[in-house]
């Protein structure tokens, strides 16, 4: 341990790079060994680690050179390193994450599957049915035969053959909706017929047949011929499948990379400016070590950041935009406890608390302390990782709890479908039509996160935006629960219920509306989204039946969801360019408004306001 002290010593008054090259050279197993266990066997991470480390102790060499356990601060060090560096990651990749929501948030429905999310569990369900079903659905969209060859098959008539097709068609859709793949009928026997077979590659026939032929051959006087011509042909296919393979694999890297490194490429722009401002500071703090001279190159220099979130970086950089309408910080436990201080343990506190922290324990604590709270039921169904039978403890406990609000059961009607629990489902979805009210809490759920963070130390511009960009996990609920009430109309329709199909497609437009209007505290993605779900549902419906009080038809409300539409994308590309260069008053203003009256009406204040400039 002297050692250890004088080489340090010597470092920090002389810059040695012997010295610190035999301080590397003692500890480096233990420091990599250790980062190797914490960032999960990632070699190339651990190493990261070990650097930073190192750099580490050499920007703190003067204030460690007296040190009583240096090898327990290198090992500390290690974990808070490689704890800071998977912090780092987890919150790439919850951004890519969020990003990938939003685009299946915005994504267009689809009139036919496209066999992506059908093929892998394709098979498993295909054997989950009766044989003779299985042997129809064969004939008819694998093998494409016409109704009369199935039924001929079968011995069957034309009509029997296709009421027996379609009964199959049925029942394989509902197995497939159970596994969470849920599609029309239409959609399903098109995916099938065009793509459930898949060409073989050229030349394997001949393959097979030079094969099984010297399986047979064998023991008739011809066996070393053939087994000679067996070898050469599964050389020649390993050659054949390795070229094959080889390209495919190129293809396939390169796609990939094209793909991964144009969704980081944002990523770390984003994080650009935050690193500058992190590095400017951590030179600083380098240079207040430094003596005559600056440290040799053999001194990796130091990269990473040792303060946490705090009001202390938004003198930083020149927007609130720019600092945090991408990657909003979390609060440490320290700044949650101020937080919670302040307001108390009760249920919106802890939610709150939660939500802006990311520490699970604090709604664990709320949802065992506030069971009857609607807000707990609801916060916790949005968490993620409940099993089936936990989540729908909990959404019974959502509906009990809040017994006017239309959400509860539209979220349980989702469950009930994805299981194939049809009646079930249709019994929630008629107890939601019966409700006017219809509550997310994401108004009050952003006023509370903003003022955790304010209570944390940050203005109260900052504060608001920050708050205001809580997570909204249940519009993809919705959005699913949409396409999925349309598939059950498509149901109700072919076994000839149109009354039913129709007031299944009237639910699924008045879920759309509950978000469509852009009512206070919407911001822009509902908005979005419930126009999606309304316009899923109305292109299902006749397009001249009449539609609303106002004597519009279907295809008049079409019309005017895609101006609606066309006219929001345009007030987003006004408004956007805007919000990087508002100052913090105009945003307090902004997000007041969103509270207010929604982000629509939001955006085209800015623009009035703004947008001649």
């Amino acid at each position: 341990m002297r050692e250890d002290t004088e080489l340090l010593s010597r470092y920090a008054a002389d810059h040695s790079e012997a010295d610190f090259a035999e301080l590397i050279r003692r500890h480096m197993d233990l420091v990599y060994s250790a980062a190797l266990r914490l960032t999960g066997g990632d070699f190339h991470r651990a190493q990261d680690v070990t650097q930073l480390v190192f750099s580490e102790l050499a920007r703190q060499a003067n204030r460690l050179r007296n040190h009583p356990a240096l090898v327990g601060w290198l090992y500390t060090t290690t974990r808070w390193v490689a704890l800071r560096v998977r912090r780092t990651e987890q919150r790439r990749q919850a951004r890519e994450q969020e990003a990938h929501t939003m685009i299946e948030l915005l994504r267009e429905p689809d009139s036919e599957s496209n066999g992506d999310d059908l093929f892998p569990v394709l098979e498993e369900a295909m054997h989950e049915l009766g044989a003779t079903d299985r042997h129809a659905v064969l004939l008819r969209f694998f093998k494409n035969k016409s109704l009369n060859e199935v039924g001929l098959a079968l011995g069957l008539s034309d009509n029997a053959a296709r009421m027996r097709v379609d009964r199959a068609l049925d029942k394989l859709r509902l197995q497939l909706a159970r596994k969470g793949v849920t599609s029309t009928a239409a959609a399903l026997a098109s995916t099938l017929s065009v793509k459930a077979v898949t060409a073989a590659p050229a030349g394997l026939a001949a393959t097979l047949l030079t094969t099984s032929t010297a399986a047979v051959a064998v023991g008739t006087g011809t066996t070393l011929t053939l087994l000679k011509k067996l070898a050469m042909t599964k050389l020649q296919l390993t050659f054949t499948a390795l070229l094959i393979a080889g390209a495919t694999t190129t293809l396939v890297i390169q796609h990939h990379t094209q793909e991964r490194l144009r969704e980081e490429n944002q990523a770390l722009q984003q994080q650009n400016a935050q690193l500058q401002s992190e590095n400017a500071g951590l030179s600083d703090q380098f240079a207040q070590t430094k003596k005559a001279r600056e440290p040799r190159p053999a001194v990796p220099p130091m990269q990473i950041a040792t303060k946490t979130p705090s009001p202390m970086g938004e003198s930083q950089a020149t927007n609130l935009y720019t600092r945090f309408g991408n990657e909003p910080p979390k609060l440490t436990a320290e700044q949650v406890e101020v937080y919670l201080k302040a307001n108390g343990r009760k249920a919106a506190s802890l939610l709150a608390a939660y939500r802006t922290s990311g520490n699970a324990a604090l709604l664990k604590e709320a949802m065992q302390n506030f069971p009857s709270d609607p807000k707990v039921a609801f916060e916790a169904i949005l968490k993620g990782d409940l099993t089936p039978e936990q989540r729908r403890q909990w959404l019974n406990n959502f509906e009990q709890t809040a017994p006017d609000n239309a959400l509860a059961n539209y979220l349980s009607a989702r469950d009930y479908l994805k299981a194939g629990q049809t009646d079930q489902a249709v019994q929630e979805l008629m107890a939601a039509s019966g409700k006017r009210q219809f509550q997310d809490y994401t108004l009050e759920r952003a006023q509370n996160d903003a003022e955790a963070y304010l209570a944390a130390g940050y203005s109260a511009a900052a504060s608001k935006l920050i708050g205001s960009q809580v997570e909204l996990p249940q519009l993809l609920e919705l959005k699913q629960l949409g396409q999925q009430m349309v598939d059950l109309s498509s149901t109700y329709r072919q076994v000839g219920d149109q009354a039913s199909a129709q007031a299944v497609l009237q639910i699924a437009a008045s879920l759309g509306q509950s978000y469509g209007a852009g009512s206070a505290g919407d911001g822009a993605i509902s908005h979005l989204v419930g126009l999606a779900i309304e316009r899923n549902a109305l292109s299902a419906m006749n397009p001249n039946s009449p539609y609303g009080d106002g004597g519009q038809t279907v295809q008049d409300r079409l019309n005017q969801i895609a101006q609606q539409k066309e006219m929001f994308n345009a007030l987003v590309q006004q408004s956007e360019p805007l919000l990087q260069t508002m100052p913090d008053q105009d945003w307090i203003s902004y997000i007041d408004r969103i509270q207010s009256f929604g982000e629509e009406a939001a955006m085209r204040w800015l623009v009035t306001k703004h947008g001649q400039k």
